[in-house]
């Protein structure tokens, strides 16, 4: 008999805990207003390729006997890539050069004959239709020159087309073609010829980088860009954007555009094919007053905002439209306004359900969710608690107003926020400041707030009351997280609630 109310002591001791564990105040995280450098760069993943790819054929038609050349040879302009069999077109050039001689002398012995047929024209020996018979001559033996020295000089060209040189500085990337094989004439061939190699001057390559649509509006050429490629993590090469491809490319339902990006390949690193990560710099602000994203939220969400604070949201309405009546930024304005009144808590306690939404703020609009789920390429993450940004990171309420959300903060230009600093008695004061270019982390603050000053990371605050939110309604569907259930160590209609609560009658606490 001594150890049911020991059994049960033990088990209302456990519940009480978890009551109490439960009834824990809402830790609000704060930060630093600083000044700090914020770059705004786009990231993708991009590869190496050529600039200039040049496809060396063969202008005539004959077998491969010489192929000093092999894939990654060095070749200046000039330089011997294939000789061909030349015995047929050697024989051409024999034949074109007979041939010329066997004309000049004829031009020869016709220039005699029409002399000849002159002296005896003025003698009255013949008579004129024979001289004009011998200038017919000399005419056609002019005429055969003519031709013999045209067809030399293509047996020349095909003599000397037989010995294929390298067009320009380059690099062997591709041979097709192997000693002993025949090639044909890129000229005269109905298919373009055999292609015989493939070169192109790695001293200068591109990277082509897929750029989300969401970012390809800051991007423009003339840019600088870093590429990281993953055979060298710790060297980072610098380039710049050379243009932006109108033409879209879609992987997976996501629209991406590709970017050339230029880069300086003297110390041969660089190899076509290789894989890396693309980041353009977009814009770069110095030295400036900057916000952590988490601390920013769209004014929109002033009463979800307040609600985890412990303010009143109607006395946090109140004091944003007065300070967006007296002017944007309204910094002077929210500090000769009324101090936020708390809701019947001290700052800092869990507000359970804000009387605006109902239940504590997520932590992030369908706005930044849309644009936190489609950095690098994608989908959103599955099983990322909402309002965080991919890799972990807590993003604002409003990335695409208030510069929470990575993709929607790069946009540069005045917009919006809202944030709430901490004052002196650790009250907590809204305040609605302009807010500039931002990355993941920061946001640039164009006015509003101060270095030095202390504002709320709200964002982190969001999660945790959704995770107490969760924790209290599987608490509750639970029976207070006892296996007993609700009401049967109180005896009464507990109703779920943990032992000790309100419903319990006549049980033992």
């Amino acid at each position: 008999m001594t150890r049911q109310p020991l059994l049960l002591l033990t088990v209302t001791a456990l519940l009480t805990a978890c009551g109490k564990k439960a009834e824990q105040p809402l830790v609000i995280r704060t930060a630093e207003i600083t000044r700090r450098t914020i770059v705004v760069q786009a990231e993708a993943t991009g590869v190496i390729e050529p600039i200039n790819v040049v496809e060396v054929k063969s202008r005539a038609s004959g077998q491969v006997i010489q192929m000093p050349v092999e894939t990654g040879t060095l070749v200046r302009a000039g330089d011997l890539i294939v000789q061909l069999d030349t015995r047929d077109v050697q024989n051409q050039f024999d034949q074109a050069k007979a041939d010329l001689e066997a004309a000049e002398k004829r031009l020869e012995v016709s220039s005699i004959q029409k002399k000849r047929s002159d002296e005896l024209l003025a003698a009255r020996i013949i008579t004129a239709q024979e001289n004009e018979a011998a200038q017919l001559d000399i005419a056609n033996a002019q005429s055969a020159i003519v031709r013999s020295r045209a067809s030399l000089d293509i047996a020349q060209q095909r003599l000397e087309e037989a010995r294929v040189t390298a067009p320009v500085l380059g690099t062997i990337i591709e041979k097709p073609v192997a000693l002993g094989q025949v090639v044909q004439s890129g000229t005269s061939a109905v298919g373009g010829g055999t292609t015989i190699v493939k070169m192109a001057d790695l001293t200068r390559v591109r990277a082509r980088a897929l750029v989300n649509e969401t970012d390809i509006g800051a991007v423009r050429a003339g840019l600088e860009a870093t590429v990281t490629v993953d055979a060298f993590p710790d060297r980072p090469f610098r380039g710049v954007v050379e243009k932006i491809e109108p033409q879209a490319v879609v992987q997976q339902n996501v629209t991406m555009f590709p970017v050339l990006v230029t880069l300086d390949n003297r110390d041969g690193l660089l190899m076509p094919g290789m894989n890396g990560e693309v980041s353009i710099v977009s814009e770069r602000r110095e030295d400036v007053v900057t916000v952590p994203n988490e601390a920013i939220r769209s004014v929109r969400e002033a009463a979800q905002a307040a609600g985890l604070l412990g303010l009143d949201p109607d006395s946090v309405q109140a004091q944003i439209r007065a300070s967006q009546g007296s002017g944007f930024g309204g910094a002077a304005g929210m500090r000769t306004g009324a101090p936020g009144a708390a809701s019947g808590a001290p700052s800092g306690a869990p507000a359970g359900a804000s009387p605006a939404g109902g239940r504590p703020s997520t932590g992030g609009d369908s706005t930044a969710r849309r644009a936190g789920g489609r950095r690098n390429g994608g989908a959103a993450q599955r099983g990322a608690p909402t309002g965080s940004a991919p890799g972990g990171r807590p993003q604002g309420m409003n990335g695409a107003t208030a510069g929470g959300a990575p993709n929607g903060a790069r946009r540069s230009g005045g917009r919006s926020g809202l944030v709430f600093v901490q004052k002196a008695d650790s009250t907590w004061e809204p305040r609605v400041v302009r807010l500039g270019v931002a990355d993941y982390d920061y946001t640039e603050v164009l006015s509003g707030l101060q270095p030095g000053e202390q504002v709320a990371l709200l964002s982190a605050a969001a999660l945790q009351a959704q995770r107490q939110q969760s924790t209290d309604r599987f608490r509750a569907m639970t029976g207070g997280g006892s296996p007993l259930g609700g009401g049967s160590t109180g005896g009464g209609a507990g109703g779920g609630r943990p032992t000790g609560g309100a419903g319990g009658g006549g049980g033992s606490r």
